[in-house]
């Protein structure tokens, strides 16, 4: 069987909650957060997943991720991989969208990246990496990480620019899959967050 990737967004935080952009700086689950995570954990060890024995989990190493995942009940099995670490915000860290607009008319970050962070092409470069990865075993692979590198993932996945990114919303807590159409890479769902409201 041809691999696929799950993606798994960490569970709600208070700068995601509050659309700050969150990249390097290290902070918690909230409890909404806690509570999402968990719920990931139950979708993902039902049907038709049950579990995901065979497949391989990393994790970013920040602790939003890592919380997410070991809440999740991956946490025993998961590696934690820097190439899953969110953008690099640079000296954009900790901005809404509004506060970086009215100091940069215009900005767009899938355009344009940020200063003292990482560009489109650099997230890219990473996004690539982790495809490697999963496509160089048979099986399934899970991985927790962050809202703009999985968006970004899921782009290289198309063989898409990362700019194409900016289309695909992503919720917290929220379970993708990333397969195969004939013979093509596809998207086999996106962004579910069923688990949540069940």
């Amino acid at each position: 069987m041809a691999p696929r990737i799950l993606l798994a967004r960490h569970g709600q935080t208070q700068w995601s909650l509050s659309g700050k952009h969150t990249g390097r700086t290290d902070i918690p689950l909230l409890e909404e957060g806690v509570v999402g995570a968990k719920l990931l954990g139950n979708r993902l060890h039902g049907a038709p997943f049950d579990g995901l024995p065979d497949a391989r989990v990393r994790t970013s190493p920040l602790v939003r991720a890592r919380e997410t995942c070991a809440l999740a009940g991956f946490g025993d099995r998961a590696e934690d991989w820097d190439a899953l670490m969110e953008w690099d915000y640079g000296d954009y860290e900790g901005m809404t969208p509004q506060e970086i607009q009215d100091v940069r008319p215009g900005w767009l970050i899938w355009r344009d990246g940020v200063p003292g962070g990482e560009s489109p092409e650099q997230v890219a470069e990473r996004a690539d990496e982790v495809i490697d990865w999963a496509r160089s075993g048979d099986g399934d692979v899970l991985v927790f990480a962050h809202g703009h590198i999985l968006r970004s993932l899921a782009s290289r996945w198309l063989g898409l620019p990362p700019s194409f990114g900016a289309r695909l919303r992503l919720s917290p807590a929220s379970l993708s899959v990333l397969s195969w159409a004939y013979g093509e890479p596809a998207v086999e769902s996106w962004n579910e967050t069923g688990h949540l409201t069940a």
